[in-house]
């Protein structure tokens, strides 16, 4: 059986894709990790709690591609802000994706680059493509869903100099700690993938406090946007299936 994962790092992530499930999940564990095993809308999916960082998150999607028939992996969760345009609970979805932390400019290479990987790692296509229509641009929003990049670093960005270094050295909109350890595991293992990230906070001197009255919205708001994205691949699918009658 072919399963979508969605990775998220954060427990109160983690519990708003919880209760977007249809039905009660099965808990599975796979090397003394607990993952869940259940639908939304008709997709068979599996919820994963990886925790905070590269390598815990790396290792997470690695144990969902060794051990389950993966069509594709979501990276869900919350960032940091790099923009002015980009306020607390807007949506981005991480055409590309960069690790800004990755510096072995000492033998020649640009900031980011990584061997076997390059600079940065796109997000299928398809799967952009998809979110984008899902979820349109509706008058009724009240946030705003921008498609840009996410950049990368097992660092909590607090200061607005590191904040201002991130956005110009890689035109990046925001910046998290998991998003593209995904990529480069996926890219690795030829899996497509997404990453979609809910505005949290922002270098402000304060955006610590931000982030901790925040991250419920922002869990919320990541969860009510897949919701939306599985909806209407139900939809796609129903329509697929009336033509294939006919």
């Amino acid at each position: 059986m072919k399963y979508i994962g969605i990775i998220t790092a954060e427990n109160d992530e983690y519990e708003a894709i919880r209760k977007i499930l249809d039905e009660e999940a099965e808990i599975q564990t796979i090397n003394g990790t607990e993952v869940l095993i259940g639908k939304i809308q008709t997709k068979d999916c599996i919820i994963a709690l990886s925790g905070v960082g590269k390598v815990n998150v790396a290792r997470m999607t690695q144990l969902l591609l060794d051990n389950f028939d993966i069509e594709y992996i979501i990276n869900v969760g919350i960032s940091c802000s790099l923009t002015f345009d980009l306020n607390i609970g807007d949506i981005v979805i991480g055409k590309t994706v960069v690790q800004h932390d990755f510096d072995i400019t000492a033998f020649g290479h640009s900031k980011g680059f990584i061997p076997q990987i390059g600079n940065e790692v796109d997000s299928d296509f398809d799967l952009v493509n998809s979110f984008e229509k899902a979820l349109g641009n509706s008058e009724k929003r009240l946030y705003n869903i921008k498609t840009g990049i996410v950049a990368t670093g097992d660092i909590f960005v607090t200061e607005i100099a590191m904040q201002n270094k991130i956005s110009a050295k890689f035109r990046a909109d925001c910046a998290d700690m998991e998003g593209a350890a995904i990529a480069q595991v996926c890219k690795l293992n030829n899996i497509p993938f997404i990453i979609i990230k809910s505005i949290s906070n922002s270098s402000n001197g304060k955006n610590l406090i931000d982030y901790r009255q925040n991250l419920k919205l922002a869990s919320k708001r990541i969860a009510n946007v897949i919701r939306e994205f599985f909806i209407r691949e139900r939809e796609l699918d129903e329509i697929e299936k009336l033509e294939n009658e006919e």
